[in-house]
């Protein structure tokens, strides 16, 4: 797949209005791939003024065309989806069971706002007193701007852009600038797909701070849907406040994981590794810190640190890799000292610990053991491959380390006792649980966080109802 390098405004690919450009990076080789339009405010603010002048239309256009619209975005990615794989692999790093995992979970996105397009439905009722009828309507809250992240480029698009499109709502996408290929291509299948022009905008740009805030001061903006950390958030947060834009915030993540000692270990290790080593611990999901019961722990850690040492680290796009490199130079840096600043903290390194002998944006899949409780590693959001443990005896204890955070996005809990299970569930501080499950993510289900974790919630019908504002209208008949 070539993808467009332009930005997409009112139903075309067009350069920057500066005629500026920048560079996307392979993270395995450190060499460019492509060159992509650098948009700048007036080039946003063309952006808003197209999905401006497309609202009025998209929203009158019957949920039902705007579902038949979806669905064929659906086929066309599952159709494209080696393509779309390759693509992603070679701006994002990822490994291609990854990326091909991303770009199914990207389509049902579609697939599941196609269906849920004509379930926005209104309710009506009598007042308590009798007096009048009380009839409420769900109605587009308007032009929204949708800023994603580099880790998952087509999932965060299409969860974002699905229940936009199915809700009535137009959109200007401005997608992360390390990954910008993915949402051009995105754009091109959703204008085959039979999206009018100006209902789907995609501004790539190195400049994401004044462009992204032009916007939110942009009158004619009402909504905007951010995937990002939570320092970025907070940001967005001051700047949405002064027009009062509607926001949804999905944000960074610390999620601890469970292991009780009457657990299946077989199922944990393996829930472990999904939880740990998606797309290379790179995601708000990962599991970020692991709590292990002491007459399990040691067991446990042997049995991780052998499956992680295990794994083929390579390129992307090669066959034969089974983690890929990290998004760029930054990250790994990151990933480096958090883990160089445990070890000199007193914990145990069982498998790697250091970035490999080779070009590219790797780091080798890691366990640390004997983690002091007060390691700045259980504090921050790794987004690598790495997994610090950390023993605990009581349930009461490893509860309270959980919730240690000020995220609470997703927790996992492994235990062979149901009941446990349930209430360690309802005592976590987060908006998701993998209960003896190494992953969450599904379209049919709220995805969100509490505390700092984020702002309202994405997929499900929830997700939709995110893009909708509610109309009263009080009425006798």
């Amino acid at each position: 797949m070539t993808p467009p390098t332009d930005l997409f405004i009112d139903g075309t690919f067009r350069p920057a209005a500066s005629g500026r450009r920048f560079d996307v990076l392979d993270p395995a080789t450190v060499a460019p791939i492509a060159s992509v339009a650098d948009g700048s405010v007036d080039d946003a603010m063309l952006a808003v003024a197209a999905a401006d002048a497309a609202a009025a239309g998209w929203a009158a256009t019957p949920p039902r065309e705007r579902s038949r619209i979806l669905l064929r975005a659906f086929d066309l990615m599952t159709e494209r989806g080696e393509e779309l794989a390759r693509l992603i692999s070679q701006e994002n790093g990822k490994a291609m069971p990854d990326a091909r995992g991303e770009v199914a979970y990207a389509a049902e996105f579609f697939r599941w706002y196609g269906e849920e397009a004509v379930r926005g439905l209104g309710t009506v009722g009598t007042a308590p007193a009798g007096a009048n009828k009380i009839l409420v309507l769900h109605q587009p809250v308007g032009v929204c701007v949708l800023v994603t992240p580099w880790n998952f480029p087509a999932a965060m698009a299409t969860r974002k852009i699905g229940p936009a499109l199915a809700a009535g709502c137009t959109v200007v996408l401005k997608p992360a600038s390390d990954t910008p290929l993915t949402a051009l291509a995105m754009a091109e299948i959703l204008a085959e797909a039979g999206v009018p022009n100006g209902v789907v905008n995609v501004v790539t740009s190195r400049r994401s701070g004044a462009v992204v805030s032009a916007m939110l001061h942009d009158p004619r903006v009402r909504k905007v849907s951010f995937t990002g950390s939570t320092e970025v958030g907070r940001l967005l947060l001051h700047e949405a406040a002064d027009c009062v834009v509607n926001t949804s915030m999905e944000l960074g993540g610390n999620a601890p994981f469970l292991v009780f000692a009457d657990a299946d270990l077989d199922a944990a290790v393996d829930g472990a590794m999904i939880a740990k080593m998606r797309n290379a611990g790179s995601a708000c999901t990962a599991a970020n810190r692991f709590y292990v019961e002491a007459p399990v722990a040691d067991e446990f850690a042997a049995r991780l640190a052998a499956r992680m040492e295990a794994l083929r680290l390579g390129p992307g796009t090669d066959a034969a890799s089974e983690v890929g490199p990290l998004v760029n130079e930054e990250t790994v840096g990151k990933v480096d000292e958090l883990v160089r600043g445990t070890v000199a903290a007193g914990a145990r390194v069982l498998t790697g610990g250091r970035r490999p002998d080779r070009v590219g944006c790797y780091y080798e899949p890691t366990v640390l053991t004997d983690v002091p409780a007060d390691a700045a590693i259980l504090r921050e959001e790794i987004f690598g491959p790495v997994a610090p443990i950390v023993t605990f005896t009581e349930e009461d204890e490893a509860v309270a380390a959980a919730n240690d955070t000020e995220f609470g996005l997703v927790a996992y809990v492994f235990t062979g006792d149901l009941a446990r299970g349930l209430r360690v569930s309802e005592a976590l501080e987060s908006g998701m649980i993998g209960l003896n499950r190494g992953i969450v993510s599904d379209p049919a289900a709220p995805f969100g966080g509490v505390k700092q974790s984020g702002i309202g919630r994405e997929g499900g019908h929830e997700g939709m109802l995110d893009y909708l504002e509610s109309k009263y209208v009080a009425v006798q008949w």
